[in-house]
């Protein structure tokens, strides 16, 4: 008697708790599918996309899980590829952490050099440019002796 009044309580009990896990790995494999395919390639980690849409589709619990824990990218996470989120999220000069110059000589110094750089590289640019027209200028030339250039 006391056996059958406990298996009336706990089979009910058991076919909710069996369906209430079902419902819930169901909700999750549904939310890892739409993770999958709304979140950028750039965000994901260890395999394509292709491949993550795969493993969670044909492995609904085990590639769900999977994917939560090594396919996607949290916030608060650094990303391997990309830098950190703090590299997206500010601008260089803005980026906290950003080295600043200690030294202003030795800044004026660097920024005079860039500039030299710059300069001498138009200059070659400008250069080279010339040269170009003139061999360009040259073969136009040949091709039509009898016409002068204008």
């Amino acid at each position: 008697m006391v056996r059958s009044v406990l298996a009336s309580a706990i089979i009910p009990a058991m076919i909710f708790a069996d369906g209430a896990a079902g419902l819930l790995l169901v909700g999750l494999w549904i939310f890892c599918l739409i993770d999958v395919i709304t979140t950028d390639e750039s965000q994901m980690r260890n395999l394509p996309k292709l491949a993550w849409l795969f493993i969670v589709l044909l492995l609904p619990d085990i590639g769900s899980i999977a994917w939560l824990v090594a396919g996607r990218h949290w916030a608060g996470v650094a990303p391997a590829r990309g830098g950190s989120p703090l590299d997206r999220a500010y601008p260089e000069y803005d980026r906290p952490g950003r080295a600043v110059a200690t030294d202003p000589e030795a800044d004026e110094q660097f920024l005079r050099q860039v500039r030299e750089r710059a300069e001498a590289q138009r200059r070659e640019y400008q250069v080279r440019r010339r040269q170009e027209l003139a061999a360009e200028e040259e073969q136009l030339r040949r091709r039509r002796p009898d016409e002068a250039p204008d």
